[in-house]
């Protein structure tokens, strides 16, 4: 099996603070990656290491099969990222940017960069000063410079921020049309799971610093299971009468005064009816199927019987 990204025991510690612990990372070529985990869980750590722009303090880092080190980096030239937002010189224009990135590089194809600049709808604004720029303007012109010379690993956090509905569908769209046309190999965090959900093949979920699983979407998809979900305000006298009248323990607590049964042996009609009669106010009652959210959740905060 071909890996593009592959770490060993990736660590980092700053002032005595180990934000990234013991890393064991896999990123198959050709995949869409998609890392997972709250704010200050590591997944910018993490991906500033892999892109040289902080060293580890220990562990290895292996890029395309190639060790990583302070004096190997011949294997960035492969990687195209945006890691947190895009920065540019603001008083110059998207081309005077985008020809500045490509001589740093040592490439000067100005076909490729118009190609670059059409794939993310951003033709016309080539002479645009880049303080004009709108925040979502800013992020497309960010991909544009991370895949002018299409490099084989992109490397993206949290590559919609400041996109609109649209933008976001069409970044979407983006990323699948350089995996499936380049072969293009992506890593990709987001707070929207529902996005990763819709692209990714894999994910890898991170929690204070620790790589907690990797995991295919095809196998979150055999784990999954339906619920029943109950929004009410009187969470723990529902939770009560569940578990004494009804004889269900299969349920926990998650926020926003919502309870999820997974013992489904007790009809919808009789939890309701055994709440509505003990003076149960239910904002909500319905039928769900599992989402990655839902595995992400029980991932990081844990989850099954409620006690």
């Amino acid at each position: 099996m071909e890996y593009v990204v592959r770490t060993n025991q990736l660590t980092k510690r700053i002032r005595g603070n180990e934000l990234v612990s013991n890393v064991n990372l896999h990123i198959k070529k050709g995949e869409i990656y998609g890392f997972l985990g709250q704010n200050g869980a590591g997944k910018t750590t993490i991906m500033k290491m892999l892109t040289g722009l902080i060293s580890p303090t220990g562990g290895e880092i292996e890029l395309f099969g190639k060790k990583l080190t302070n004096t190997e980096r011949a294997s960035l030239q492969r990687v195209g990222s945006i890691i947190e937002y895009p920065i540019f010189f603001d008083h110059l224009t998207a081309m005077q940017n985008l020809q500045l990135h490509c001589e740093y590089l040592g490439f000067y194809d100005f076909k490729a960069i118009m190609q670059a600049l059409d794939m993310v709808h951003l033709t016309g604004i080539e002479d645009k000063v880049v303080k004009e720029f709108s925040l979502g303007m800013k992020q497309r012109l960010g991909i544009v410079r991370a895949i002018i010379t299409k490099p084989e690993l992109i490397i993206l956090d949290e590559p919609t921020n400041g996109l609109d509905p649209i933008g976001i569908k069409d970044m979407r769209d983006l990323i699948r049309m350089l995996n499936n046309e380049y072969g293009m190999t992506f890593l990709l965090s987001s707070h929207n799971l529902g996005e990763i959900e819709q692209v990714a093949d894999r994910i890898g979920v991170i929690k204070n610093g620790k790589l907690v699983n990797e995991v295919t979407l095809a196998e979150i998809s055999k784990q999954r299971t339906d619920y029943i979900e109950i929004v009410t305000k009187d969470v723990e006298k529902s939770v009560y009468l569940l578990e004494h009248k009804l004889r269900i323990s299969n349920m926990k607590i998650v926020p926003d005064n919502k309870i999820r049964i997974y013992d489904l042996s007790v009809p919808q009609s009789e939890i309701s009816k055994t709440l509505i009669l003990h003076d149960i106010d239910i904002d909500e009652i319905q039928k769900h199927t599992s989402s990655l959210e839902d595995y992400f959740y029980q991932q990081i905060h844990g989850g099954g019987k409620v006690g």
